[in-house]
């Protein structure tokens, strides 16, 4: 799949939207990609599956919650590997895990993210792995806002690969 074709499913699922938007860090922006438009639409979550699914060899994938989990999920079965879930904090019941899954001691694990905007929740995320006998040095996420959180997950010692950064994303904003 090009750059295109996955910038086309984003768009085809209304996922990018225009006008004034709060992010969750607290800052504004012009545009919105919205994460749970492109992750329910069927066609689109198959299109970032696959796309994913081309990138990883027979490594354990991660889902950071919640945005991660259906990418892990639908790249679990198109790439036929098994995947975890990073949680942002522990249950109060149950396991109590902030990991969810089986993971061994050691295993290598690419982590999965919807959008990267300062990649504080990825590098959260990476760490719960990493305290949880994870070895994790590549994250693959759908969009890089490109607002510094490559810097901030590299600083963390993890390879991220993004298949549309926002400068692919709104080069063409006549199409949108």
């Amino acid at each position: 799949m090009t750059n295109q074709e996955l910038i086309d499913a984003l768009r085809a699922a209304e996922a990018v939207k225009f006008g004034e938007f709060e992010l969750s860090h607290g800052g504004t922006s012009e545009y919105y990609v919205d994460k749970y438009l492109f992750e329910t639409d069927p066609r689109c979550l198959e299109a970032i599956a696959g796309a994913f699914a081309g990138r990883i060899d027979d490594e354990k994938l991660g889902g950071v919650a919640l945005g991660g989990v259906p990418l892990a999920a639908a790249t679990s079965v198109a790439a036929g590997v098994p995947y975890v879930i990073a949680r942002k904090q522990r249950k109060e019941y149950g396991t109590g895990n902030l990991v969810e899954g089986r993971l061994e001691d050691g295993e290598e694990v690419v982590v999965l993210e919807d959008i990267v905007t300062t990649g504080t929740s990825l590098v959260d995320a990476v760490e719960a792995l990493r305290d949880a006998g994870a070895t994790v040095e590549r994250a693959l996420v759908v969009v890089d806002r490109e607002e510094g959180g490559r810097e901030n997950v590299e600083d963390a010692g993890v390879e991220m690969e993004s298949l549309v950064t926002a400068s692919e994303l709104l080069a063409d904003r006549d199409s949108a």
